[in-house]
């Protein structure tokens, strides 16, 4: 049978603007004894990428706009990060108290358009998801090649809500090296039944595995290895793949 690790990459040091976060990982996994290998699945939270590449606002230096402050009074947010929310957004999906569902530049529904206040220093500071989390995700990718030789695979990460679950998940908002949907169309069950519909998220449950090990608190673990997953390879894969079409949408 197939055993699959799910291994916290400890003692990583707090990413800054500039960090080579391929490096960071790759020195951490080794000091612990648990060295990058070919067919990893390496997870890295959003948060820690975004601080790397610098996508992180002062709330103290945005200036809101009455639209801003409209909705700050409707859902009781503070109206420097509601403008910094709506500079993320393409479209507001859904307005309650304390909550922004939007759809953000590449189509992608989340709270907040990803604006983020967890693991960031700094009291006035949010990190904003990274401009291109697939070609992030291919960037680490390619350094950790560079430094191992090894081939792996790269998911960004960020926690999701779900509309009719209670509780948060994390899903794949980038990815390099994986196809992130697993076609099972075609197959067949237990008794013969030929699968129609079946496509498995597959790089939003290899995240949500990985949350396990890193957690939302003050574990202060950023990424995690996944060993032993037998994943489909792809040069051109994109996470947009996840993203349910708006014509498809039921929930809006």
């Amino acid at each position: 049978m197939d055993v699959v690790k799910i291994i916290a990459v400890k003692n990583l040091p707090l990413v800054t603007k500039g960090d080579n976060i391929a490096e960071l990982i790759c020195n951490a996994a080794r000091e612990q004894n648990t060295p990058i290998q070919d067919g990893d699945v390496i997870v890295i939270t959003h948060v820690a990428v975004s601080k790397a590449e610098g996508n992180i606002v002062n709330l103290d230096e945005v200036m809101p706009s009455e639209r801003a402050k409209e909705i700050a009074q409707k859902t009781g947010k503070e109206p420097a990060l509601v403008e910094a929310i709506l500079r993320e957004t393409k479209e507001i999906v859904r307005l309650g108290p304390n909550s922004i569902i939007t759809e953000i530049k590449n189509g992608m529904v989340c709270a907040n358009a990803g604006v983020d206040r967890s693991n960031v220093e700094g009291e006035r500071n949010v990190a904003l998801l990274p401009k291109n989390p697939d070609a992030s995700a291919q960037k680490i990718k390619r350094e950790i090649k560079r430094l191992t030789s090894c081939d792996v695979a790269v998911i960004i990460s960020d926690t999701h809500g779900r509309p009719f679950r209670m509780g948060e998940v994390n899903v794949a908002i980038g990815v390099a090296g994986i196809r992130p949907l697993r076609d099972r169309r075609g197959e067949k069950d237990l008794f013969g039944y030929v699968l129609r519909v079946k496509r498995t998220a597959v790089a939003d449950e290899l995240a949500s595995a990985a949350e396990l090990v890193i957690g939302q608190a003050n574990e202060g673990i950023p990424a995690a290895i996944i060993r032993g997953y037998k994943y489909q390879p792809a040069e051109d894969a994109s996470a947009t793949e996840l993203v349910r079409p708006k014509e498809k949408d039921l929930f809006r």
